[in-house]
């Protein structure tokens, strides 16, 4: 077997076909349903712990400290479909991505967070970065951070910093300590993605190690394949399919309700007015070209990356443009679902209003935002890009 081929060979099964992620899956669903998630606003520790036991904080952790490995592809698939079951659940499980951020750290840093397993929790605050002075056994930080998706259930977390010497503030860098030295304050008070917890989480005197900071962006200190995909645009994409996931549950949805339900005015049942039936085929069109779009993306850069080539500017930008893309159209069509369903759609009540309102937040993430088509159209004019795009 060649080392290519070693490579290339998959995990046997994908995480979510097993009886216990399914069974899972349902029960998220269902729990999501009762507004336990939103009322709480983060989505409760036991299941947070049963994605820690099913795989989904090792998926993208190397082998070498007892993860998975699992392809780009792979970890977004199974970040669609928990968010089919919730969108904030699929959000927060999106943060098994972390290995992304920790590579950046010294080998012997990442060695001591993996020593007791590879089923880490992360959590992170980055903006905006905070000044944070030299002293004694590394940087002493203070701060608040907001939006730290997650952070109730988390066992690490991450802050921005800007290390200050002097009056010179050097380049940006993450803090990792331990979850109980940070507080965190439930600040979290949104339309959409409510369980996601994303509340503030406030630093006070913590001196944190220099080998347990490291340069946003900076190269990785790990070797496998997976470090050598674009960071930035993987940060970008497991966001962006929590959107697919909310969708295609919106439209599941629409359909489930649609046979046999009669208006109160007496029309025809939603399944067999003609124009229902159009928007509907739109709106599944819509939402399978761009999925395609977005995997095929993905596809095509893991590709190089198993080639032992370096994946292309055109390459990334698509990475970029189809993750913006998916995003916009996944709210359409959960918008789209809402409004087929006529007044049942706006009760609280309805899945329809939490699948609208999650599928909406997450194009105002700034990874989302039109500077994607600004910096996509400069690549496809032969310009260069601002910088972070890439």
């Amino acid at each position: 077997m060649t080392a290519l081929s070693a490579l290339e060979r998959p995990n046997p099964v994908a995480i979510t076909q097993s009886d216990a992620f399914v069974q899972l899956l349902g029960e998220i669903r269902q729990r999501a349903r009762t507004g336990e998630f939103d009322e709480q606003k983060h989505i409760s520790q036991d299941i947070i712990e049963r994605f820690r036991t099913l795989g989904v904080y090792r998926a993208l952790v190397p082998k070498r400290f007892g993860g998975e490995e699992r392809s780009p592809g792979e970890f977004c698939r199974m970040v669609e479909d928990i968010a089919h079951a919730d969108g904030s659940a699929g959000w927060v499980a999106s943060f098994g991505m972390s290995p992304v951020y920790l590579a950046a750290l010294p080998l012997a840093t990442l060695e001591k967070i993996y020593a007791d397993g590879p089923d880490v929790v992360f959590a992170g605050g980055i903006f905006p970065p905070q000044p944070a002075q030299f002293v004694d056994g590394g940087l002493e930080v203070n701060g608040r951070w907001k939006f730290s998706s997650g952070c109730m259930g988390a066992s690490l977390i991450g802050v921005g910093i800007a290390p200050r010497n002097g009056d010179m503030l050097g380049l940006p860098r993450l803090a990792v300590m331990p979850r109980e030295k940070v507080r965190i304050e439930q600040t979290w008070d949104v339309v959409g993605l409510v369980g996601t917890g994303s509340h503030d989480v406030v630093v006070e005197g913590v001196v944190v190690p220099e080998d347990w900071t490291f340069v946003r962006g900076g190269a990785p200190t790990l070797s496998e394949p997976f470090f050598r995909y674009p960071s930035l645009s993987f940060a970008t994409q497991v966001l962006s399919v929590v959107g697919l996931g909310v969708a295609r549950a919106a439209l599941d949805e629409l359909s489930g309700m649609a046979s046999g339900r009669i208006s109160v005015t007496g029309a025809p049942s939603l399944s067999d007015r003609p124009l229902a039936q159009v928007e509907m085929a739109k709106a599944e069109a819509s939402l399978r070209s761009a999925r395609a779009w977005f995997y095929e993306a993905i596809d095509s850069a893991w590709a190089s990356v198993l080639a032992n080539e370096a994946v292309s500017v055109e390459q990334t930008n698509m990475l970029r443009l189809s993750s913006t893309h998916a995003s916009r159209v996944a709210a359409e069509v959960a918008r789209t679902a809402q409004m087929l369903s006529g007044m049942s759609g706006v009760y609280r009540s309805s899945p329809l209003s939490r699948f609208v309102n999650d599928a909406q937040v997450i194009t105002q993430h700034a990874f989302m935002g039109d500077m994607t088509y600004q910096n996509a159209g400069a690549i496809f004019f032969g310009n260069k890009p601002l910088p972070g795009y890439l």
